[in-house]
């Protein structure tokens, strides 16, 4: 019978411990600052393992810990174990923020500038905007297989779906990755007519996943799958975890969404002013800020049938049911981790790529057919469950943001501020940071915990900075007032310096002028400050011309609206994939004509003869 070593059963004995003591805590109390953790960070001997896991288009408010409605029990306990921070952005697009988080260089300079279903067709195949990681840029999974990490990767990767371009070819050992913006949660198939299927791959081979497994569930057991197979002693890991949730289409077992029964009766306006006193409460606002403005094409809650208002408010309950299935997954990773003694020399980041997705395809001409055609129901009585398609829609977005202003693909707060929470070996514990972070941070962090060498002399530059001395709380920020973070996806953009906000959003909800914003007092971006400060204004426009130079943003053609582009493109894919159907089609018409003019003639000359 084989005997655990002396140093594995320490390392049990601590995981133990440390289980112990997540299941006894709280959902995390409001702390002020970084300076009332708990405990110092502990000091770690071995290189730690590393568990990223990136939640798709979950607003800020969330996680039960950032005051949320879903039951995040997990997720909270991590966060009252670690850091939690509270002014992180991100970009308000998945893949560019993906492409910047496994790799701490801008979206633009990572190849990855905006995603291809609204790239116009003026900036294809331009420098940064190929859409797939360019020569010379390094994730973090690249470093740390060259410091002997084993290094798997399993959900949505989004980042380009040739064999050049999947994660196998980025420095992961094993990888189960969705090469689409999304997919249906039960069944191998797609949600939205730009993909003709639900295009999966493992290790770079395309692959059929298992039919009737939830994704969470299908993507935690794919991931201790490769844990269990890898394992060694002497090697840590790298996991990367991109679930699916809680992107459209909003799904989840009716187990967990049966427990928000009736919990958004009251509407969106209701959820929002429950976010907004919560965020308060929590210190998450400052004392007399403005919650933010709806826009006014939003629809009035009153004015939906009882109908309408019921099958809206099923939608939310099943948002939240989605995010619980997920932290509940979560949970069964932990517990994996736990009982193979790896619990307590690893770290967590836990967060979100992009703020709530606003899309409601049901209002979309032609879709309701695409659905039905699809297996696609849509019914209050089967809603989350296999063959139903769901998303939140606009307003539901607009009230999961708060306190953040609209909502994904924007710039806004309410599409790039979401959550962030690092827990494990190595960080302080019972700590919030108001410090600013962003995307790119992430690498670095993981480079520095990890003590990975450096990068490879043809590499591109990293542009983000490592947190470790606030996880450490050795320090408050590692941003100054006057260095800049410049955010540019598809002609929505921001420079954010100190606490001013440089903010240009396109329509339909916004102009493309810049305004000028104090989000630390003003996190709704309520108040426009351009005329009031015309020197900041001109100050923050220059450094965002200097980032845009620096990193080769293209400006946007005349007239661009995203939305409209999604169709045009969703359109020439459907050409692509369909064209041999629709040659078919006009071969059969053009036979048709052709006999029906024949027999017209025929039945002229025999009417003359």
């Amino acid at each position: 019978m084989h005997t655990a070593s002396p140093n594995r059963r320490r390392r049990a004995s601590r995981s133990l411990a440390f289980r112990v003591f997540l299941s006894l805590i709280p959902v995390m109390a409001p702390l002020s600052d970084v300076a009332q953790a708990q405990t110092a960070a502990p000091t770690i001997s071995a290189p730690p393992n590393v568990v990223i896991v990136l939640v798709d288009d979950a607003g800020f408010m969330d996680f039960g810990a950032y005051g949320g409605e879903a039951r995040t029990p997990n997720i909270d306990a991590l966060a009252a174990r670690g850091v939690m921070f509270t002014r992180y952005r991100t970009s308000p697009l998945c893949s560019p923020s993906r492409a910047m988080l496994l790799t701490g260089v801008d979206n633009h300079r990572t190849g990855v500038a905006t995603i291809p279903e609204v790239l116009p067709a003026e900036q294809r195949g331009k420098p940064g905007y190929a859409l797939h990681f360019e020569p010379g840029v390094e994730t973090v999974a690249v470093r740390l297989r060259r410091q002997g990490y084993r290094t798997y990767m399993v959900g949505k990767w989004h980042l380009g779906g040739d064999d050049e371009h999947l994660p196998d070819s980025h420095g992961f050992d094993r990888s189960f990755a969705l090469e689409a913006s999304g997919a249906d949660n039960w069944e191998h198939k797609s949600y939205m007519p730009y993909y003709a299927d639900a295009p999966w791959f493992e290790d770079g081979k395309p692959v059929r996943r298992a039919a009737d497994v939830y994704s969470s569930t299908l993507l935690v057991d794919r991931m201790i799958s490769y844990l269990d197979a890898g394992r060694s002693a002497d090697a840590p890991f790298l996991a990367y975890l991109a679930f699916q949730a809680v992107h459209i289409p909003v799904q989840a077992p009716r187990a967990f969404t049966d427990h928000y029964r009736g919990a958004f009766d009251g509407g969106w306006d209701d959820l929002k002013t429950a976010r907004w006193r919560r965020a308060l409460a929590m210190g998450l606002v400052p004392p007399g800020a403005a919650p933010p403005v709806a826009p006014a094409t939003m629809r009035r809650w009153a004015s939906l049938t009882r109908e309408t208002q019921r099958l809206e408010a099923r939608s939310m309950e099943v948002y939240a049911g989605m995010l619980e299935a997920m932290d509940h997954e979560i949970g069964r990773l932990i517990s994996h981790l736990d009982s193979t003694g790896e619990l307590s020399n690893t770290v967590f980041f836990i967060t979100s790529d992009n703020g709530p997705e606003p899309s409601a395809p049901g209002a979309q001409t032609g879709f309701p057919t695409w659905m039905g055609l699809h297996g696609y129901t849509r019914t209050i009585e089967t809603l989350g469950e296999k063959g139903s398609h769901n998303w939140i829609g606009p307003e539901w977005a607009t009230a999961v943001a708060t306190p953040g202003r609209l909502f994904k693909f924007y710039a806004t707060e309410g599409g790039t501020h979401v959550p962030l929470i690092v827990s494990g070996a190595g960080v302080a514990a019972g700590l919030r940071s108001q410090a600013n972070a962003y995307v790119t941070d992430i690498t670095p962090t993981i480079l520095a915990m990890t003590r990975a060498g450096p990068a490879d002399d043809r590499s591109v530059s990293v542009d983000g900075r490592s947190l470790l001395p606030i996880l450490r709380n050795s320090a408050h920020s590692v941003y100054g007032p006057e260095d800049d973070i410049g955010i540019e996806v598809s002609g929505n953009a921001a420079l954010v310096r100190g606490d001013l906000k440089l903010l240009r959003i396109g329509p339909p909800h916004g102009d493309g002028a810049w305004r000028l914003f104090d989000i630390a007092n003003d996190p709704g971006e309520t108040h426009d400050l351009s005329t009031e400060r015309p020197d900041d204004l001109a100050a923050l426009k220059a450094g965002y011309a200097a980032y845009a130079a620096r990193n080769g943003v293209l400006e946007m053609p005349e007239g661009y609206a995203a939305e409209r582009q999604v169709g045009v493109n969703t359109m020439a894919r459907q050409i692509v994939q369909y064209g041999w159907v629709l040659a078919l089609a006009a071969l059969a018409t053009l036979a048709a004509l052709t006999r029906a003019v024949s027999a017209a003639r025929r039945a002229w000359r025999r009417g003359r003869t």
